[in-house]
């Protein structure tokens, strides 16, 4: 009797049910220790030429909440110094979102200077959605999300990140409070096509 687990459906099965779950709909409780550790665990598969490792996460514990949040803030002010007092509550708000959370950074010149950015982006990129799968078969929601302040001055000193290095997004984790309205995901054909086939603009 053939007992081989069925990778192809298992696979396809996880991946359809991964979906995006943003941080405001993400409570308590969060991964326990072991839990967590498989998830971190799952971006080591991550392709990685020459291994090279060129991105890391750095986690934001709960008690580091208060000053991630005056981080937000501050990064708010510093491309829009007359925010109203309600954007800048809004914006400390994002630090408080999600029991998990992690930044993921990616270092253009850690190793071999042969391999370009879009590589080591591309690896960041599948670690980050092997942590999601991971998340996912464990039954949490998940989400990264960017915006404007991962570019700014205040959060790259406040993650002591180097001059090489970039902050790419955050990782949030934690239960599904609610969900919001499922995506349509394209088709095959939409975003696959046969070299000299053409495409329409």
């Amino acid at each position: 009797m053939d007992t081989t687990p069925d990778w192809a459906d298992m696979a396809a099965e996880l991946m359809g049910a991964r979906q995006t779950v943003l941080p405001w709909r993400l409570g308590g409780p969060g991964p326990d220790a072991a839990q967590l550790q498989a998830i971190l665990a799952a971006a080591a598969s991550a392709p990685d030429h020459r291994c090279l490792q060129p991105w890391r996460l750095i986690t934001v514990a709960l008690d580091q909440r208060e000053a991630l949040a005056e981080v937000f803030a501050q990064a708010l002010l510093e491309r829009d110094p007359q925010a109203a007092p309600h954007e800048v509550a809004k914006a400390r708000d994002k630090g408080f979102r999600s029991p998990f959370l992690a930044l993921l950074v990616v270092d253009a010149e850690r190793g071999d200077a042969d391999i370009g950015l879009a590589e080591r982006l591309i690896s960041a990129g599948a670690a980050a959605q092997n942590i999601l799968l991971m998340a996912t078969a464990l039954g949490y929601g998940s989400a990264l999300t960017a915006g404007q302040s991962v570019r700014s001055a205040v959060l790259h000193r406040f993650f002591g990140l180097r001059a090489s290095e970039q902050a790419v997004c955050f990782i949030n984790i934690g239960t599904a409070l609610s969900h919001g309205t499922a995506r349509v995901r394209p088709a095959v054909a939409d975003y696959v096509h046969a070299l000299g086939a053409g495409r329409s603009a």
